[in-house]
């Protein structure tokens, strides 16, 4: 990483933000930032537009606003060259290459890459099959005949296969049993060892929270509360609408 990014308190940000879909406006002068190094996460309510908010940093739904990257404007780019600035989507509904090799789905993420002049796959995938063994277990496999764990960890892999300096995971403990998404969440909280910055949408407050620096509450498209994760773990209203109405912290 360029010294001038190293530098960098902000990778992401977000700068009143609309976005209309199907002549609706989903949302309404969103404004975020994620630190770099860290975990921020945007908890809500089905329908509050968390995953519309995604698709828009992405370039996947037109927007009025300014969304940055790395300090670069993102304005009138396109998805592709998006993910070539760094940005990431992992996108909730885990969409694979069904007929293709668990290791055929690594080696397409890292696409992006190979067209930069990047054509050395050993490592990055050395790298995903340590941070998951089972996907080494698995690499001759089909995608399509994963468990939703496996296909959960297969879509962050992949993900990390083009070396994102930012990663948008939308919803990744959806679907999954307890014990899976205590290890998703494991896996996302070593992510930050790894020199990526994470904005994590999730419906599971309490784990988003529990890996997060910091947190964004979104309502009908707006930004009711933010601030630091403990601090909002700690918010009545979040408390008694997120949380089960208990201060119990027991760990994902």
């Amino acid at each position: 990483m360029s010294s001038n990014i190293s530098n960098l308190k902000y990778v992401l940000e977000v700068t009143n933000l609309d976005i209309s879909y199907r002549n609706v406006k989903a949302v309404q002068g969103v404004s975020l930032r994620l630190a770099a190094g860290n975990i921020t996460s945007v908890i809500g309510p089905n329908g509050a537009g968390k995953t519309t908010l995604l698709s828009a940093i992405m370039g996947l739904l037109p927007s009025e606003g300014e969304v940055a990257c790395l300090g670069q404007s993102l304005s009138g780019l396109d998805v592709e060259s998006r993910v070539e600035k760094g940005l990431r989507l992992v996108p909730e509904k885990r969409e694979l290459f069904s007929t293709m090799s668990v290791e055929d789905n690594l080696i397409m993420g890292a696409y992006t890459i190979y067209r930069q002049g990047f054509h050395d796959m050993r490592m990055s995938l050395e790298d995903v099959y340590q941070r998951f063994p089972r996907l080494k277990e698995r690499r001759s496999q089909m995608a399509g005949t994963l468990s939703g764990g496996e296909r959960a960890m297969l879509v962050l892999g992949r993900a990390l296969m083009g070396q994102p300096k930012v990663l948008l995971l939308d919803e990744p403990s959806l679907g999954l049993a307890p014990l899976i998404v205590k290890e998703v969440f494991r896996i996302i909280t070593d992510l930050k060892n790894t020199g990526v910055s994470i904005l994590l949408v999730e419906q599971n407050a309490r784990a988003a929270l529990q890996v997060s620096s910091y947190g964004y509450v979104l309502e009908t498209g707006h930004v009711v509360l933010e601030g630091p994760a403990d601090e909002l773990t700690d918010n009545p209203a979040v408390m008694l609408t997120y949380l089960g109405g208990t201060k119990n912290r027991n760990r994902v």
